[in-house]
C-alpha cells in the first residue's frame, strides 16, 4: 500500500509540475494539448481546432499569447478565441511562457511565468536564463502547419500584458510569419527605432482605466488621446512612438471612432502604403483585462479578428 501511495504521490507531482505534463485528450471538443522539446526545455501550448475543420481546406492560425503569472490554458478559457475560431472556422493556439525568478517594474521580486520580452520593465534574478520564446513561437507555427493546413499568409498574433510586450517584439522579430499583430494593454517599453524583418499592420489597445497589472485608477478621458500618445511620460506614447519610427510611419495621424466606446488614431505609412499602419485604440472603462465581454462590454477576440483578417 505504501509504494503504491509513493507511486500515485510521484505521479501527481509529475502532472503538476511544469513541463512535466504529458500530452493528454482533448478535454472539450476541439481542445488540443501538445509540448515540444525547444533548447532542452519542455515547452507547451493548447490548441483549438474548430468543428468545421476536415483537413481538406487550409485555414487561418491565431496565435493568443497570456500576460504574466498566465499559461496557455488560462487564455484558451476566458479571452474568447476558440469561440470566435470555432464560429469563424480558423485555428487558435494558445502557448504557454516561461516560470522565473524576476524584479517587476515597481521593483518588487517574485517568481512567475514570463514572456521574454526583454529588454522590457522588469529583469531576471542572477542566475537565471532568459528563455528563446521566439524560437519557441516559430516551433509551434512550423508544427502547426505540420500537423494541420494552414494558411501561410494568414497567420495572426495577439497578445495581453506581457504578452503584448512579447507580440510586440513578435510583430519585428516575426514579422515575417505574421499578417498582422495585435498588442494589448503594453507595447514597447522603450521608445526606440527598431527593425522589422517586414513591415506589417500593427494594433496597440489600451484600456483608460488600465494603469498596470491588478491596479485600475481613475479614468484619462478619451479625448486626451492626443497626450495619452505624444506626452511620453505615458507607457502608451513610448509604445506608439516607437511603432512609428520602426515601421516608417508618418508621426499625424487621424482620429476616428468616438469617445463613448474607444477613440482609434491611425498613423499611416510615409511611402503612402495603405496596408501598412498603426492604431492605437483607447477603450472606455476598460482596466488591466482582456475584454471577452463578461469584464467588459467590448469582445476583443471579436473586433480584432474582424480588424486581422482583412490582412
Amino acid at each position: 500500500m505504501r509504494t503504491a501511495c509513493c507511486l500515485l504521490a510521484i505521479l501527481v507531482l509529475a502532472l503538476a509540475t511544469p513541463g512535466c505534463r504529458k500530452e493528454t485528450p482533448a478535454e472539450d471538443n476541439g481542445r488540443k494539448r501538445f509540448t515540444t522539446m525547444v533548447d532542452g526545455d519542455t515547452r507547451e501550448y493548447y490548441a483549438h481546432v474548430p468543428s468545421g475543420y476536415d483537413g481538406s481546406t487550409p485555414l487561418p492560425l491565431v496565435f493568443m499569447l497570456h500576460g504574466t503569472s498566465g499559461d496557455g490554458l488560462k487564455m484558451y478559457n476566458v479571452s474568447g478565441w476558440k469561440e470566435v475560431g470555432e464560429k469563424e472556422n480558423f485555428i487558435s493556439v494558445f502557448p504557454s511562457s516561461w516560470e522565473y525568478c524576476l524584479f517587476d517594474h515597481q521593483g518588487d521580486k517574485k517568481t512567475t511565468t514570463k514572456w521574454n520580452s526583454l529588454p522590457a520593465d522588469w529583469y531576471l534574478c542572477q542566475g537565471q536564463v532568459a528563455r528563446d520564446d521566439i524560437k519557441f513561437l516559430r516551433r509551434v507555427q512550423e508544427e502547426m502547419q505540420q500537423r494541420y493546413k494552414i494558411q501561410a499568409n494568414k497567420v495572426y498574433l495577439v497578445g495581453f500584458s506581457n504578452g503584448g510586450q512579447m507580440a510586440a517584439k513578435c510583430a519585428i522579430e516575426m514579422s515575417d510569419v505574421f499578417a498582422a499583430v495585435v498588442h494589448n494593454a503594453s507595447g514597447f517599453s522603450f521608445d526606440t527605432t527598431y527593425t522589422p524583418l517586414r513591415r506589417i499592420p500593427t494594433t496597440y489597445q489600451l484600456g483608460n482605466q488600465d494603469w498596470g497589472p491588478g491596479n485600475t485608477g481613475p479614468e484619462i478621458s478619451l479625448t486626451r488621446i492626443d497626450e495619452a500618445v505624444r506626452d511620453t511620460s505615458y507607457r502608451a506614447a513610448v509604445s506608439v512612438n516607437a511603432s512609428v519610427k520602426s515601421f516608417g510611419l508618418s508621426p499625424n495621424y487621424t482620429l476616428s471612432g468616438d469617445t463613448s466606446y474607444a477613440a482609434i488614431a491611425t498613423f499611416a505609412s510615409l511611402d503612402g502604403d495603405p496596408g501598412i499602419y498603426h492604431r492605437f485604440v483607447f477603450v472606455k472603462g476598460l482596466g488591466h483585462v482582456y475584454p471577452n465581454g463578461s469584464n467588459h462590454p467590448m469582445k476583443g477576440a471579436e473586433e480584432h479578428w474582424a480588424w486581422m483578417k482583412q490582412f
